[in-house]
């Protein structure tokens, strides 16, 4: 399925081809090093991780299942050349939520060559993603601040800004402190299945109301089915990974309070990710849970871990700035609903109809057809006229009964003895 980007019939929007590979990852690696993009290195890595396992990829595109959007990709063509992808995927399990995960666009293009296509190619990609995921009613995406183009590309085509996100990195010597300290968590229990409720739960009171609808997550995004848990493991063990994860149980209120889950890399050529969920009500769990974290990052090589936290959690960005983590990356996480985007792109409103197209829409379609009732009434008229030619008038029978009950009564009959 291909869409025009602009009125050049030669400028397409098309899944991507094995063939497109070398020139995403040029379009990758230039806006590497225009803006030093961390994305872009990071999508720069998968790209390579695709060409071994193509094949397989555009296979499971085909039919539903854990993976079938683990590669989903756009490129725009013109003259036979690529200038812009997109990369999308969805949020949530229900896919009522997507996630814009890259844009790039080639700027190296000839002035010559339609100007105009070039500068629209970024907007093209969008729009076409938001016409073709029919079931998609939110759209969700993260750039970084200093990243004005694409700031001004995406607030172009109605993205508007959900939360800030800061990202720290956590150095090898902090957490080996963090991991002499032994953690008060007795209720810390492993995750499964008959979890999900308590941690749906928990996901809901962590985040702001407007954050929480645009996620949009329900228990079953908090399970893990067979076939996922099959793919998550033979992905962990071609990338070297490790995923540990916990959460802490209340028992007076049969809730969880606090989760974590670390990706942890067991040889040593990146960095350890964590997430961290606390409640709102229990920020006291936050040196705890770290240092719980920093004890299972001690029996790997050592490297900084990485956490995220955002701007409605004041609390978790004061105690890593007392510990002394170091800030890496500042975010904007910005949202779009289909739903505004249609109500903006109306042509016309209520007040600008005319009491003429409004009483357009009451008219008949076709000629009405008579009933039996009319047919009967029309004989009758008929039937009326025909005898008033003759000179006959029609006796009203109502007036007649009319009159014998306003008439009195005749005398009563005499007895005679």
């Amino acid at each position: 399925m291909t869409s025009p980007v602009s009125e050049n019939a030669k400028n397409v929007i098309r899944p991507i081809h094995y063939r497109d590979l070398e020139a995403i990852e040029q379009l990758a690696t230039a806006a590497t090093d225009a803006d030093s993009n961390s994305c872009s290195v990071t999508f720069i890595q998968q790209l390579q991780q695709v060409r071994r396992w193509y094949g397989l990829l555009k296979l499971l595109s085909w039919f539903p299942n854990p993976s079938q959007y683990a590669f989903c990709v756009y490129v725009a063509e013109s003259f036979q050349q690529i200038r812009g992808m997109i990369k999308i995927s969805p949020f949530n399990r229900t896919r009522s939520t997507w996630r814009v995960e890259q844009v790039l666009v080639d700027t190296s293009a000839n002035v010559q060559e339609n100007t105009s296509a070039k500068a629209d190619t970024g907007s093209g990609l969008l729009r076409y993603c938001f016409e073709t995921i029919w079931e998609a009613r939110t759209w969700l995406l993260e750039v970084n601040v200093h990243q004005k183009t694409t700031l001004a590309l995406y607030r172009q085509n109605g993205f508007q800004p959900l939360a800030q996100l800061t990202y720290w990195a956590i150095a090898p010597q902090i957490l080996e402190e963090l991991a002499a300290h032994e953690p008060d968590l007795p209720n810390l229990l492993p995750v499964s299945n008959a979890d999900a409720q308590l941690l749906y739960q928990l996901d809901t009171a962590s985040m702001p109301p407007l954050v929480r609808q645009v996620f949009d997550r329900h228990v079953q995004d908090f399970k893990t089915g067979f076939v996922r848990a099959l793919v998550s493991h033979i992905y962990q063990w071609f990338t070297h990974t490790e995923v540990v994860s916990g959460y802490v149980f209340e028992p007076q209120r049969k809730a969880a309070i606090g989760y974590f889950q670390i990706r942890l890399c067991r040889d040593g050529s990146s960095c350890h990710e964590g997430e961290l969920t606390v409640h709102p009500a229990y920020t006291c769990l936050y040196p705890e849970l770290l240092a719980q974290m920093a004890r299972v990052v001690q029996a790997v090589p050592p490297q900084a871990l990485q956490i995220a936290s955002a701007d409605y959690q004041p609390e978790r960005e004061e105690y890593l700035e007392q510990m002394g983590a170091e800030r890496i990356e500042h975010t904007l996480l910005m949202s779009r609903s289909v739903w505004h985007k249609l109500r903006e792109a109306k042509p016309m409103s209520l007040e600008g109809l005319q009491l003429s197209e409004v009483l357009q829409g009451l008219q008949p379609a076709r000629t009405p057809i008579p009933s039996r009732i009319a047919w009967w009434k029309s004989i009758s008229k008929k039937t009326q006229a025909v005898s008033s030619g003759n000179g006959a008038q029609p006796v009203s029978t109502s007036k007649i009964t009319l009159s014998q009950e306003t008439s009195p009564s005749a005398e009563p009959p005499t007895i005679q003895n």
